[in-house]
């Protein structure tokens, strides 16, 4: 059997990502936690705001999954449980995942500062993937829900990103926009009928060419240009 300190460099696998998952429903919470895949590792669950606050204070997880509406406090759901951690934001992403796509449930918690919004029709693959990009500093959105947070957060003066987009391929442009709406390496490639290899390639492009480090700082990006 081998010793894995004795393993090459680069062959150990990386490990697993501390959940914490938060929904007031048990059974959808049990249900969850069989279609998590073994990249996560749950570390504790909870049912209310008061639960959340304190699960994500004594465990220190590196991710929340964050059910949107919650019992408890002052009524104010998953964002009242941001507003109560926003000491653990540095340290602690949290990812929300509801069955709401009302645009208000999104603003709200994305505005407390959630890292992402999907919906509860997610497999369990899809919610995984999720879980490890906002691990990583990506922000994670249903398709159909960034949308709701490029109007938001595009409200303020527009920003002129002609010079800068001009620096873009017309397919880097097409790329572009639907990484930053939260589309996924996969649903991109379907959507443009190319590759995933070749979606890689054109994000590793924008990203040198407008000088960013990864899709979250895209998303920040598009919204600040207000670019869909």
């Amino acid at each position: 059997m081998n010793n894995p300190d004795q393993m090459p460099s680069g062959t150990r696998e990386a490990a697993p990502i501390d959940v914490v998952v938060v929904d007031d429903h048990a059974i959808f919470r049990a249900g969850l936690n069989a279609e998590l895949d073994a990249r996560l590792n749950v570390v504790g669950e909870a049912a209310s705001v008061e639960q959340a606050v304190q699960a994500v204070r004594e465990l220190r997880p590196a991710v929340v999954l964050l059910d949107v509406h919650l019992p408890g406090g002052r009524g104010g759901g998953g964002a009242e449980v941001l507003a109560e951690c926003a000491g653990e934001l540095s340290r602690t992403r949290f990812l929300a995942l509801s069955v709401s796509d009302a645009a208000e449930d999104v603003v709200t918690v994305i505005r407390a500062g959630a890292r992402g919004y999907i919906t509860k029709s997610a497999s369990g693959k899809d919610i995984s993937d999720a879980v490890v990009r906002v691990a990583g500093g990506d922000a994670v959105f249903s398709p159909r829900l960034a949308g709701f947070v490029l109007d938001a957060f595009g409200t303020g003066a527009a920003v002129s990103a002609d010079d800068e987009l001009d620096l873009l391929s017309a397919r880097e442009l097409e790329v572009m926009r639907l990484i930053a709406r939260g589309y996924s390496y996969k649903e991109v490639a379907k959507d443009l009928f190319i590759s995933v290899k070749t979606v890689e390639t054109h994000v590793s492009a924008v990203l040198r060419k407008l000088q960013l480090s990864n899709r979250h700082e895209l998303t920040r990006w598009a919204v600040d240009r207000r670019i869909l």
